[in-house]
């Protein structure tokens, strides 16, 4: 990358050649490597590595610390340009799912997925701050949604060879660790080389901030990492340990996860335009708390398959909603806080990661279904938490308390 552009000018280049399409180029190469990986690894440590629940959550804990440590971007970023960092990151996400299936050992699995969550949390660290960036906010919800169907759609290719090939040809672990790791990485390449730097007009402050007034951002962030990593970590889990199923049936899951996303997440993407972020979020954190108290049932009620399999697939859903929290975010900051707070946030959105999954790991191993409603609780937090989002958030107006208090001296 030698040539750098301004955003003002970047409608000057060629279609293919723009920030947006940048963004969409990464939003498709990002989940071709970490999606492949995510529905290979139940049964990938299950039958190779011999992993039962607690290894499953210390596996998770190795793989959140490069997110709790994401306030590391803001060191980088010194050092390089954003979008330079962000597509290095993604290369190394590639590169070490590629190899992930050569070292089947406890040590050398957790040490594979080491490398590629750093490189996973510093793209996505990297890539929220440029969307915010690049997007303009009347655009921004819209556009987000379009790139989470793209996303969708590029990881339903690689899924659907997989439930097509997989028996069919007789693959291996490392045939599509392999292949999937190899295009992730071959994609950051072309994009390093294809696209020029782009340059916003408000540079980016490049040291740790805390702004009190983003405070109900920071504690949202934070309920919703522990949130969604019991439904990472355990959700899928549950599919196969108490369910039994095999890789090709667990990558039909994700696939019909793919084909919803795709549908919805452009329609969700306008919802968050038409109805507010408050609205979308209480919508999304009612649905998610309806569903684990679901997931609970299942262990203490008994209930069966079909209505776990529907669970993953409404919970899948609800979690495409949360794009609400980013554009709620843009609203509301200077745009010259963005890259570090981006960084900060992944960090928060990480604290409860690295200690849940290896906790909730053993309490998994005395009653699942606790795990499920511990989730439920947490849900219930976040709902009433976004009722303090205002209808209309702007700096100033950042909580519904905000017109009782005087704004505080800038920090």
């Amino acid at each position: 990358m030698i040539r750098c552009v301004p955003l003002s000018t970047s409608r000057e280049l060629p279609l293919w050649q723009r920030p947006v399409t940048l963004l969409f180029l990464m939003a498709a190469a990002m989940p071709v490597a970490f999606a492949t990986w995510s529905a290979l690894l139940n049964n990938f440590v299950i039958e190779v590595a011999g992993f039962d629940g607690s290894d499953i959550g210390w596996l998770h804990t190795v793989r959140e610390i490069p997110g709790f440590l994401a306030v590391g971007v803001i060191a980088l970023i010194m050092l390089m340009h954003e979008q330079v960092l962000g597509l290095v990151a993604l290369l190394l996400l590639g590169v070490a799912t590629a190899v992930t299936a050569y070292f089947p050992s406890m040590a050398g699995i957790l040490t594979v997925t080491m490398l590629s969550s750093i490189g996973f949390h510093y793209y996505e660290t990297v890539n929220q701050s440029l969307q915010l960036q690049w997007l303009p906010k009347d655009q921004a919800p819209r556009i987000l949604g379009l790139l989470l169907a793209a996303g969708s759609a590029a990881t339903l290719l690689a899924y659907g060879a997989i439930v097509l090939t997989w028996e069919a040809l007789g693959l291996s672990y490392p045939h599509v660790y392999l292949i999937a790791g190899g295009i992730t990485a071959a994609l950051a390449v072309l994009a390093m080389q294809a696209y020029p730097r782009f340059e916003a007009p408000d540079p980016q402050i490049k040291k740790l901030i805390l702004r009190r007034r983003y405070w109900l951002y920071y504690v949202l962030q934070f309920l919703s990492g522990a949130r969604r990593q019991i439904f990472v970590v355990f959700a899928g889990f549950m599919m196969v340990e108490r369910f039994g199923f095999q890789v090709h049936e667990v990558t039909a899951l994700f696939l019909i996860n793919l084909v919803a996303n795709m549908v919805f997440a452009p329609v969700m993407g306008r919802a968050v335009g038409r109805f507010g972020e408050r609205a979308t979020l209480l919508f999304e954190y009612a649905g998610l708390i309806a569903v684990f108290l679901a997931y609970g049932g299942i262990y203490y009620f008994g209930w069966g398959v079909l209505l776990a399999a529907s669970l993953y697939v409404i919970d899948h859903m609800f979690f495409a909603l949360a794009l609400a929290l980013k554009t709620y975010f843009q609203k509301i900051a200077d745009p010259r806080d963005i890259a570090p707070t981006a960084a900060v946030a992944f960090t928060i959105n990480h604290i409860a990661a690295v200690f849940l999954p290896a906790g909730l790991g053993y309490l998994w191993l005395i009653s699942p279904g606790a795990v499920f409603v511990g989730a439920a609780g947490i849900a219930t937090a976040s709902f009433l938490l976004a009722l303090l989002i205002p209808r209309h958030p702007a700096p100033g107006n950042e909580t519904v308390f905000s017109g009782y208090i005087a704004a505080a001296p800038a920090e």
